[in-house]
């Protein structure tokens, strides 16, 4: 194929930075930032520098910098200089401290890059070139037991040039290219699709070793993590590597100090599974003090008769059974062949003492609505089909064949041995269906009592297993579409539904998968339309958050009492009311989640409804499930934020089940002094029976560094953990405050991070400069996204669409959520003839350059794939090219009315660009949340979701809310107010978004004067 373009429109005129910027080179550590070249190696700015005039034409806000005049943006992160060995073999068998870094500004070459050093084999002191992050750091025999995965990258780059303190003197008077007076040069400013394209283009061919980096990579880039003892970023994430010791220092930062926990996060190819450990009827050691789980922080003391807790430091007495020698360096002889003792996360079968209940497989119980809505608009047919393809997949098709050939060959099982199904259906009545598979076909037995529902069937008939059954069960799904197809009733009776299949999986504990399509308005538990659009915009608009039903929290509250959780599938008709406040409580509070189709069309929304049960249904999933962190001590765990139970403050957190897409944030707080010569550790235990019914403990051990230097903290924060910690909070949040107050309290909160570092750590550079933390340069950005997120945008918005956005920041995942946050946009229209193409050399998908979320960057005649985690949107420019639309779609299409608006996959041919976006796609899906992605065309000036394009342009001004330069420049001026003592303290005074947040700003408006 010929390297031009044919799809290019001839008006289009190339500007001086194209849309997807320019090409990335990844070389460096996550600590020394990602390298944007390009750019000269002095300070840059998006601002004139003082004494130099601006003019600005644009009106509104941007007027701002050209009033303020000599202010700056730049990034810096300056440190003291870094003195090796200053606590010596302090760790029990780790060295955690880290050298410091250089100051950097934004738009150029960071002054020292340096790559991981991954040789993890060899005997010796690594040998990193000079001012290598990671030099002078012991390779311990913890780090020592793994093969080299690849070798050392250490790029020999220019110096930074020295200076007072470590610090950088800035260059004063310097303008970034680009850069006119007045004005803020959008080219100049952070980019998170630079940043994510950067790291994971250096992540295709390094690991991540979670110890000797303690900086993880972005949440939504794909990466291979080594286990060393520290658990993977995958599965626990600390806002600060580096913690303060004392509860002033943190506050002092403004950073919230917590962790984002996802105990059952997918793992990788290439990275090792989980070690499960068997400890017999004893049950794995413990600390007889806190109770906390063997890890590879204890230590063997006395010869290894003595174990001290890593936590609370007591010495516990070795089992006998357990007991081994030490080496003269205090090390067990049996180490290596102890993964409790080299593995940041394992599992422990447990005795029974810590059953509740006999653990038995999943048992899944599908209830479906067959009401009319769902009859009508095809949910039902889509939901069966749903539920056949999540269960028996690519074999489904085979059973006609095993019926010719009269033979059956060993099924490929998508459930666990020992798990079983159950289906149930309802209307204003309750169909049970035994499927047992000594039966013909299954029987039908109806339960119309409402007020006293109980189960006329008992486990041996409702509950199944699947393949033994499978013919019985296929034939069922089949035909239910057509047994209810005359039904006639509009009401569904959801809660009496709810209420017996809770009774019916009491006993055991298990998975409810529930359908509803219209509002459940008869029986007990009805419900009502509380939206009537005259409480949005006012206080009492909160109370459309929460359910207001006492019915409807007894049943949550006995779903997770009794092991169970709920998943619901709702399709909203034509976009009505669901009152998902109330039906999506009990799922919240038991751990399942909420699958919202607002507009459900079947032509459109089928495939997404598949692919999303199958999901479900696939994936790791436990139940009847406990949770408990514990950490050092001087710290203490200040409260939880996700969706789950909580008896008493304080208590366990009880889920009916957990999934491998759910995080619970937990925030800490001191209660007391934290000693500079240990390190912190928190541990995060999971007791949960597996879908294939043993009882286990799941073990998170993460680690941390203690200091004194506030320079080393800022230099080891996490952005994903600490965005994820604030949106979680927020979340929580939306049932208490009015949604101004929350806002105003993020932008607080955002301006005391960044005010807080301007004070501490960076007080060398001019005044007027505005200066990032070298971790935190998107942190702005994703501030903003926040606020321009359903859940808390100002304007109207639907309530339903404001509770799910909410419940979904309340469990999302790092990953999901920076997704959610700032979508990934690739122009389809300017893919290199390689692109979405293996690599001839490494095999790797070679993935195009993303472009920033602004309309500047999109192209007259383009076309482009928009993915925020949950929708995936295809949107054609009305002077889309002929020829890209026939390659894309095929004969006869030519242009978009030509277009089915109902598409949601694309044909499979044979062209080279099709071939490429559907390569594309497949990668995309393979890194997202719990949403399955599929298409929605949104043709411009032609489809609805062409709205939806204009919302996810986040650096755009939206929805009331500033440009990415306006916020920045709101952002600085606040900072500037802060350091001269005149800020202004208004809404949402005492909200606690995160530590140290006091206030909220009066807004925008008050800040100009006006």
């Amino acid at each position: 194929m010929a390297n031009y373009n044919p799809y290019q429109q001839s008006s289009y005129q190339q500007s001086q930075f194209p849309p997807n910027g320019t090409p990335n080179q990844y070389a460096g550590t996550p600590q020394g930032g990602y390298p944007h070249p390009g750019t000269s190696q002095q300070e840059q700015s998006y601002f004139p520098q003082q004494g130099q005039p601006g003019v600005s034409n644009d009106g509104g806000v941007s007027q701002l910098a050209g009033q303020m005049g000599g202010m700056a943006l730049g990034v810096g992160d300056t440190a003291a200089p870094y003195r090796p060995n200053k606590k010596k073999n302090r760790h029990a068998y780790h060295n955690l401290e880290q050298p410091t870094g250089q100051s950097q500004v934004f738009g150029g070459t960071p002054q020292s890059q340096f790559g991981y050093g991954a040789q993890e084999n060899q005997q010796h002191q690594q040998q990193f070139a000079p001012g290598h992050p990671y030099a002078g750091q012991q390779v311990t025999q913890a780090m020592n037991q793994f093969p080299a995965p690849s070798a050392p990258f250490s790029p020999g780059l220019q110096a930074p040039s020295p200076s007072l303190g470590g610090q950088v003197q800035p260059q004063p008077g310097t303008v970034a290219p680009g850069v006119s007076q007045g004005n803020v040069d959008p080219d100049q400013i952070p980019s998170i699709p630079r940043v994510r394209d950067a790291a994971a283009q250096y992540y295709l061919d390094h690991i991540y070793p979670t110890m000797e980096q303690h900086l993880p990579p972005p949440a939504a880039i794909p990466y291979v993590a080594h286990d060393q003892g520290n658990s993977s970023p995958k599965y626990a994430r600390l806002t600060l590597n580096n913690i303060p010791s004392t509860a002033e220092a943190l506050a002092s930062t403004a950073l919230p100090l917590g962790i984002i926990l996802q105990p059952l996060a997918p793992s990788q190819d290439g990275e090792q599974s989980i070690p499960v450990l068997d400890f017999g009827d004893t049950g794995p050691p413990r600390c007889r003090r806190c109770r906390t789980y063997i890890n590879p922080f204890m230590i063997f003391r006395a010869g290894g008769n003595k174990l001290v807790c890593n936590m609370c430091t007591f010495p516990n007495d070795v089992p006998p059974d357990y007991f081994a020698p030490t080496d003269p360096s205090g090390v067990r002889v049996d180490r290596a062949q102890r993964p409790e003792l080299t593995t940041g996360t394992v599992e422990f079968t447990v005795p029974k003492e810590y059953w509740a209940k006999e653990p038995v497989g999943l048992h899944w119980l599908f209830l479906i609505d067959v009401g009319q809505e769902a009859i009508s608009r095809g949910f039902l047919q889509a939901f069966c089909e749903g539920i056949l393809q999540a269960l028996y997949g690519d074999e489904l098709n085979d059973e006609n064949d095993e019926q010719q050939d009269g033979e059956k060959s060993e099924p490929q099982r998508r459930l666990p041995v020992g798990a079983k199904v159950g289906f149930v259906t309802f209307d204003r009545s309750m169909y049970f269906f035994n499927c047992n598979a000594k039966l013909e076909q299954a029987q039908m037995l109806v339960m119309p009592d409402l007020e006293d529902p109980f189960v006329p069937l008992g486990s041996d008939g409702l509950f199944v297993d699947p393949y033994e059954s499978k013919s019985i069960i296929i034939s069922l799904l089949r035909k239910l579409p057509n047994l209810f197809s005359h039904n006639r009733v509009p009401e569904p009776a959801l809660l009496p539904a709810l209420k017996a299949v809770q009774a019916a999986l009491a006993a055991t504990g298990g998975k409810i998968t529930c359908s509803i399509s219209a509002l459940p308005t008869h029986g007990p538990g009805r419900l009502f339309l509380r939206d009537k659009n005259d409480l949005h915009g006012i206080e009492t608009e909160r109370k459309l958050f929460q359910t207001e039903h006492a019915d409807w929290r007894k049943v949550a509250g006995k779903m997770v009492e009794s092991g169970v959780g709920v998943d619901f599938f709702i399709a909203a008709a034509s976009g009505g009311y669901m009152d998902i406040a109330t039906i999506g409580h009990v799922s919240a509070l038991s751990g399942g989640e909420t699958y919202f189709y607002p507009t459900f069309t079947v032509p459109r929304d089928v495939q997404k409804l598949t692919k999303e049960l199958e999901h479900s249904v696939t994936r790791e999933t436990g139940y009847q499930a406990l949770m408990k962190v514990r950490c050092s001590n001087g710290l203490q765990v200040s409260s939880y934020h996700g969706n789950f139970l909580q008896n008493s403050l304080g208590a366990d957190l009880e889920l009916g089940s957990i999934d491998a897409d759910k995080a619970v944030g937990v925030i800490f707080s001191y209660d007391g002094k934290l000693d500079s010569k240990l390190d912190a550790h928190f541990q995060c235990a999971l007791l949960y029976t597996t879908a294939a019914g043993e009882r286990r403990v799941r073990c998170t051990n993460t680690v941390a560094s203690v200091g004194e230097n506030i320079h080393e903290v800022m230099r080891l924060i996490d952005q994903d953990a600490v965005v994820s910690i604030i949106a979680k909070e927020a979340a929580t949040r939306m049932t208490e405050r009015t949604l101004k107050e929350i806002r105003n309290a993020m932008t607080e909160k955002t301006i005391d991070i960044l005010a807080g570092y301007r004070r501490m750590a960076s007080s060398s550079h001019p005044p007027g400069q505005l200066v990032l933390p070298e971790n935190l340069k998107e942190f702005a950005m994703y501030s903003l996204c926040l606020l321009k997120s359903r859940a808390f945008k100002a304007g109207h918005e639907p309530s339903d669409r404001r509770t799910y956005s909410m419940r979904l920041l309340k469990s999302a995942s790092p990953l999901e959520l920076s997704l959610f946050l700032y979508p990934r946009i690739v122009p389809l229209h300017a893919l290199p003839d390689n692109s979405c193409f293996p690599d001839a050399e490494t095999g790797h998908l070679v993935v195009p350059p993303s472009i920033r979320a602004s309309f500047g960057r999109i192209e007259e005649g383009g076309a482009y794939l928009v993915d925020d985690g949950q929708i995936c949107l295809l949107w054609l420019h009305e002077r889309l090219s002929p020829n890209f639309i026939e390659d894309l779609f095929g004969a006869p299409h030519a242009d978009l009315n030509s277009l089915d608006p109902h598409l949601s996959a694309l044909p499979v041919l044979e062209t080279h660009l099709n071939a490429q976006v559907r390569n594309l796609i497949a990668y995309w899906s393979s890194l997202r949340g719990s949403k399955a992605l599929t298409l929605q065309l949104a043709r411009q000036g032609l489809d609805g979701a062409d709205f939806e394009f204009a919302r996810l342009l986040v650096e755009d001004r939206n929805s009331e809310a500033q440009s990415y330069v306006d916020w920045l420049v709101h952002l600085h001026r606040g900072i500037q107010l802060e350091l001269s003592g005149q800020r202004s303290k208004a809404e949402g005074e005492g909200m606690g978004i995160g530590a140290g947040l006091d206030s909220a700003m009066a807004g925008l408006n008050n800040l100009m004067g006006r």
